[in-house]
C-alpha cells in the first residue's frame, strides 16, 4: 500500500532577488510552478550535481521537523550548522501523520553514529556501533533496525556508501516498508535505486523539474552506453 505522508511542497514566503536560492534550478521551478506534489509512495529525484536535489530534500527534512544533519525528529545535536535557508520558505501539505521517520544523508551519517553512540541508543539499531561496521553495513544496518514501517524516510544519495549488490539489498527493505504503509524520497544518482517499480522519477535540469520514465534519466542512458561498450566510451572520453 502507497503512502503519502507528504503529498506536496511548495515555496510560500517571498525568496529576494539577492539571495543565492534564486540561483538553484529547483528554486526557480517551485517560485514559478508553485509547488511540487508527490504522488508515489517512492519519489526520485535525480540530476546533476548543483541541481538543488539535495538542497530541496535537506529543506524538506527541516520544514518537516527532522535534525538538518539527520536523523529522527529526536535528535537535536549540531556539530556544523550548514544547510540552507530553503526551509524558512517551505510549507508542506501533509496527507497523514507516520509514526516513525528519519533523514539519512551520507555526508553527516557519522555524525549521526557518534550521535547515537553518544546517547547510548546503540540498543535500536541492532545492538553494534555503526561505527563498529563498515560504511555500507552500518547504512543497511539501520534500515534493517532502526526503520519500522508506516514511517516517512528521506535519503540523501544513500548510494555513496553501497556495492551494486548492496544497492539491490536496499531495493528490497524500501520495497518491504513501503509495503508497510511508508513513504520514501529520495535524492541520488544511482540507476540501480531509480529502478525501483512504479516510482516517480523527477529528473531537476537547469530548465526545471520534470517527471520522466526511468529509461529516460540522463543516467540510465549513460550507464547503459557505458557498459554496452566501454572501450569506445573510454577512447572517447581519454580521446585515445
Amino acid at each position: 500500500m502507497e503512502r503519502n505522508y507528504i503529498s506536496e511542497v511548495r515555496i510560500s514566503t517571498p525568496v529576494t532577488e539577492d539571495s543565492y536560492l534564486h540561483s538553484l534550478p529547483i528554486v526557480r521551478h517551485l517560485l514559478r510552478e508553485g509547488g511540487l506534489r508527490f504522488s508515489k509512495g517512492v519519489t526520485f529525484l535525480v540530476g546533476e550535481n548543483g541541481t538543488g536535489k539535495s538542497t530541496l530534500l535537506e529543506a524538506i527534512a527541516v520544514a518537516y521537523g527532522f535534525n538538518a544533519e539527520g536523523g529522527s525528529r529526536n535528535f537535536n545535536f549540531s556539530t556544523n550548522s550548514t544547510h540552507s535557508e530553503l526551509y524558512r520558505h517551505l510549507t508542506i501539505s501533509r496527507s497523514a501523520y507516520p509514526k516513525d521517520g528519519f533523514f539519512l544523508r551520507a555526508e553527516s551519517f557519522y555524525n549521526v553514529a557518534t550521535n547515537i553512540d553518544e546517547i547510548r541508543a546503540t540498543p535500536n539499531y541492532g545492538g553494534v556501533s555503526l561505527h563498529d561496521q563498515s560504511h555500507g553495513e552500518s547504512f543497511l544496518s539501520l534500515l534493517k533496525h532502526r526503520f519500522w514501517g508506516n514511517g516517512l524516510y528521506l535519503l540523501d544519495e544513500p548510494e555513496a556508501a553501497l556495492s551494486p549488490s548492496r544497492l539491490m539489498a536496499l531495493l528490497v527493505q524500501i520495497h518491504e516498508l513501503a509495503k508497510a504503509d511508508s513513504q520514501f524520497i529520495i535524492a541520488t544518482h544511482s540507476p540501480i535505486l531509480m529502478a525501483y517499480p512504479g516510482a516517480e522519477v523527477y529528473e531537476l535540469s537547469e530548465d526545471g523539474i520534470r517527471s520522466v520514465d526511468y529509461h529516460e534519466t540522463e543516467h540510465y542512458q549513460l550507464t547503459r552506453r557505458f557498459l554496452e561498450n566501454p572501450e569506445k566510451m573510454l577512447h572517447y572520453l581519454l580521446d585515445e
